[in-house]
């Protein structure tokens, strides 16, 4: 007979994929639907029409009445408005990714986005990387090197999508709301700025032009919510390390659309590149395994909390 600690571990699996397959099956597809519009339109939609889902998600968890104290609180508005910030240049980046063909680019910057956390997490916190942490990061190192060499520049991409949503959870940390509520506050945040892109932007204007755009435009915004809170509903369920090793489906069915749907171009540098990620990856892999396996690890902090996931070493990438 399952247990109850078997059946919410079944749940929160469910929950995890079911959103890492939305982040990396099928938004890439669907935002490629609209790649002969502008990013800056196709991000400005995905904020606006988010904000009545999220607080039609707020109001189902009996939370929308309290999220407005933190309008009202200078500092949590400051710091949502900077994680605000990070969080829509990520999103444009990923978007400009997709619909100008450079999807392997984006897999890249998700692929070293935990390594990039260590590494944030070494700078700022004084979180110290253990030796195996530290191989991998130079492991990533190598391949971004190789990936910049055969490339003629550096992957920007790559590195602006791992940089952003690496800072965005490190400050993420720093503020004092839960991530339904995050969320919301950040889109709100952001929805003055989007009116004034989509007023701002030159040539033609799609929304309302034509129905089927329309509605791709509109459907953006539960598309950009519901996998956030299907993956804060399983994270609360899973272990840190399953939560870590999970998040490689992501850039894996990114990459797989890009060279077998989009038909990007994976040469054998870029192989060479992704092998020396992959390795890091493994390894880097090993050390979530052993720091679950600690003794004096105690049950609670074998989760990964919903405000905490995506923030230093296990990430949630928020496309």
């Amino acid at each position: 007979m399952q247990t109850v600690a078997q059946a919410d571990r079944a749940r929160g699996l469910s929950y995890a994929l079911t959103a890492y397959t939305l982040w990396g099956g099928i938004f890439p597809l669907y935002m490629k639907l609209l790649d002969h519009l502008s990013p800056f339109e196709i991000v400005a939609h995905r904020i606006i029409w988010a904000i009545p889902f999220a607080a039609l998600i707020l109001s189902r968890q009996h939370l929308l009445r309290d999220v407005g104290c933190h309008f009202r609180n200078p500092r949590t508005l400051a710091l949502a408005a900077l994680t605000a910030t990070l969080i829509s240049v990520n999103w444009g980046t990923y978007v400009y990714a997709i619909v100008a063909g450079h999807a392997v680019a984006a897999a890249l910057g998700y692929y070293i986005n935990p390594l990039v956390n260590v590494l944030l997490a070494a700078i700022f916190l004084g979180e110290r990387p253990s030796r195996l942490q530290s191989v991998a990061i130079l492991l990533a190192a190598i391949g971004v090197g190789v990936m910049t060499v055969k490339a003629g520049g550096l992957p920007w991409i790559s590195l602006v999508l791992a940089g952003s949503f690496g800072t965005y959870g490190l400050l993420r940390k720093t503020v004092p709301v839960g991530a339904s509520e995050g969320f919301f506050l950040e889109v709100v945040i952001l929805f003055i700025p989007s009116l004034l892109m989509l007023w701002l932007l030159p040539g033609e204007r799609h929304f309302g032009a034509n129905g089927w755009e329309t509605a791709l435009l509109v459907g953006a915004g539960p598309l950009t919510a519901v996998p956030l809170i299907l993956f804060a509903a399983g994270a609360r369920l899973l272990s840190f390390a399953t939560v870590g090793i999970l998040q490689y489906i992501v850039p894996t069915l990114l990459v797989l659309i890009a060279v077998l749907v989009f038909g990007e171009p994976f040469d054998l540098w870029k192989l060479v590149a992704f092998a020396f990620i992959w390795s890091a990856l493994a390894i880097y892999s090993v050390t979530l395994f052993r720091r679950r396996r600690q003794p004096n690890a105690s049950p609670a902090a074998s989760k990964a909390p919903a405000a905490a996931v995506g923030t230093t070493h296990g990430a949630a990438p928020q496309r």
